[in-house]
């Protein structure tokens, strides 16, 4: 695949990139990526997305725009409240980049009927509030052959971490948390509050860790650090970094 020169001139910053170059951003050109909510992390990653060229962009949400959301997902405007996030994410990319493909689903996704959404996917990157949806995209990452980027913030925090559980040895995210999360139970930004800009440091973050799989194999940049667990602290600030070892017993990938 060639890019056109309209294309090449709007990438060309990257296309200079050593470890990018023209071959990794054809291989983004070619990419499908899934984005798991469209709200603090799923904005600014989906503007990084969508701003790198992915091909092919499918972005869930279920919710509808709220004033309290305004504070961190920056995609939206007051005249948004109360508009589904995903039609309106899928509108913005379309007018930010019309040549990028673009689908939106409007339903929340779970065992029943997540496999449709996901097949062909080349990443899923999960930026979802709850363990009950994580651990089912999880689960069907890891059926499907798909790679995961899964990141997550509360108040100050942050982490981002990319999974590959379908290959030989590598963890997936639950052998992360285990299996006492299958539920809706979690902590709330509503409860326990985050900082607006800590939501889009993560979403950005998440976007880079996705670019690294996405060229793998094409760029030099390409490595996934697979099982690498980026933990940010914004209050420090400190970023710190831990391996996660494949759970032989975990119900997801050890079949």
């Amino acid at each position: 695949m060639a890019l056109p020169p309209d294309r090449l001139d709007r990438f060309a910053r990257h296309i200079v990139l050593p470890e990018l170059g023209g071959a990794g951003q054809v291989a983004l050109a070619q990419s499908h990526v899934v984005l798991i909510g469209c709200g603090g992390i799923g904005c600014p990653a989906l503007q990084y997305l969508a701003a790198a060229g992915i091909g092919q962009l499918t972005l869930i949400d279920s919710d509808v725009v709220e004033q309290s959301n305004l504070q961190r997902q920056t995609i939206f405007t007051p005249g948004h409240i109360g508009k589904p996030k995903a039609e309106l994410a899928a509108d913005w990319v379309r007018r930010f980049d019309p040549q990028l493909q673009t689908k939106a689903v409007v339903e929340r996704i779970g065992t029943n009927n997540i496999t449709p959404v996901l097949e062909g996917a080349d990443l899923v990157l999960d930026g979802c509030d709850n363990f009950a949806t994580r651990l089912a995209v999880s689960d069907a990452c890891v059926d499907l052959n798909i790679p995961l980027c899964s990141a997550a913030i509360g108040r100050f925090q942050g982490q981002v971490a990319n999974f590959a559980g379908h290959l030989p040895d590598q963890p997936c995210y639950r052998c992360f948390v285990g299996d006492a999360f299958d539920t809706d139970d979690c902590d709330t930004c509503a409860a326990d509050g985050v900082l607006g800009a800590m939501a889009g440091m993560i979403g950005c973050f998440a976007a880079m860790q996705a670019i690294r799989v996405l060229v793998s194999g094409k760029a030099a940049l390409g490595d996934p650090q697979w099982g690498q667990l980026h933990l940010f602290d914004g209050l420090g600030p400190s970023l710190r970094s831990l391996t996660i070892a494949r759970d032989p017993d975990c119900k997801g990938c050890a079949k």
